[in-house]
């Protein structure tokens, strides 16, 4: 029997469109070459869903996405605070995994960069406790022991998968939320014998993520640290425009490039690689989620042709030192995936 399997579709504002289609463009090929079904439902939300139908993320737009195996999201522009956040929280997706890696060519990094920041994603200052007046502002930061304590499981299980080494980033030596933070995770850790742990202020996580990012492997923080560090990582490691994040709780999957809308990009310009390997990371998930290996088969081809495509240089774009379009990569892209399936 094919598998099936439908995703939500956010195309996002600036150059989310087009990005969100090349990688489905990617996806449906490696579907039909390995059999599997993939149906896409496109849900509005952005500037564009709020200026056409009211609202930046429309009720209609959250159904499709939670009748749906996964969610595909383009980057949003200036409405993110009412798309981004309340899908995190609706939908419970307590840990986002940001990986980075050395790109073949185009790394700034003296020393190579392979590790996983994994970031609470439901609290913080990100959790929309906060008013405004004319001459004063405030943002309060909520840390809970709950929230602490299953992101510490996900960045525990994920460092034992690895190379076994686990950062607590945090700054408990001026606020007394982080010291909740760093107490709960260290508490979890415990638990985890063949586990390194060491522990990091975010200020010299920062600097030593440029300096030597080769001595990390898992880094658990907090959720504006991580959505932070982890853009400094994208740069050293290569460029924003190659970085995939997953967002997922125990229910529901929502993948999304690391970077934003850019809407004073060229037109026809931007990078699709972090959106298309964005897509990958939705079908290792998936493929976990539902015991599909060949989801699984999918991604790691996804990975290949992706690798070849940065080593050969055949089409780059100008963010990673070319002057190709979003459609050359994406086609070249697909060229490699058809090679790799064959051999």
């Amino acid at each position: 029997m094919v598998a099936k399997f439908k995703i939500a579709v956010i195309p996002g504002d600036g150059i989310g469109p087009a990005v969100t289609k090349s990688a489905t463009e990617v996806l449906r090929l490696l579907a039909e070459i390995l059999d599997f079904d993939l149906r896409f439902v496109t849900a509005q939300a952005g500037d564009q869903a709020e200026r056409e139908l009211g609202k930046p993320l429309p009720e209609s737009s959250y159904e499709k996405i939670i009748s749906s195996h996964a969610c595909l999201k383009g980057p949003v522009g200036e409405t993110a605070r009412y798309v981004v956040i309340p899908l995190r929280q609706r939908l419970d997706l307590y840990a986002n995994l940001r990986p980075s890696r050395s790109l073949p060519r185009i790394s700034k990094a003296g020393k190579s960069v392979d590790l996983v920041i994994v970031r609470e994603n439901t609290e913080d200052l990100y959790r929309g406790l906060e008013d405004r007046a004319e001459d004063y502002a405030f943002t309060i930061r909520v840390i809970t022991r709950r929230a602490s304590e299953r992101i510490a499981k996900v960045a525990c299980d994920l460092a034992r998968s690895r190379r076994k080494k686990l950062t607590i980033v945090h700054k408990g030596n001026v606020m007394r939320s982080c010291e909740l933070f760093r107490d709960a995770v260290r508490m979890v850790a415990k638990s985890y014998s063949s586990l390194e742990i060491d522990e990091m202020y975010v200020d010299n996580a920062a600097y030593q993520l440029v300096r030597d990012p080769s001595i990390f492997d898992v880094i658990v923080t907090t959720n504006m640290f991580g959505d932070i560090l982890s853009d400094e990582v994208a740069g050293v490691a290569g460029s924003l425009g190659t970085a995939p994040s997953a967002n997922i709780g125990d229910r529901y999957g929502l993948f999304e490039p690391v970077h934003g809308s850019a809407p004073t990009l060229l037109e026809g310009m931007a990078n699709p690689i972090a959106t298309i390997l964005s897509g990958g990371m939705m079908l290792q998930w998936l493929s976990e989620k539902y015991a599909e290996p060949k989801l699984e088969e999918a991604s790691r081809l996804l990975q290949g042709a992706t690798q070849k495509l940065l080593e050969e240089e055949r089409a780059l774009t100008p963010d990673i030192g070319g002057a190709s379009s979003t459609s050359q990569v994406t086609d070249e892209l697909i060229n490699n995936v058809k090679l790799l399936a064959e051999t």
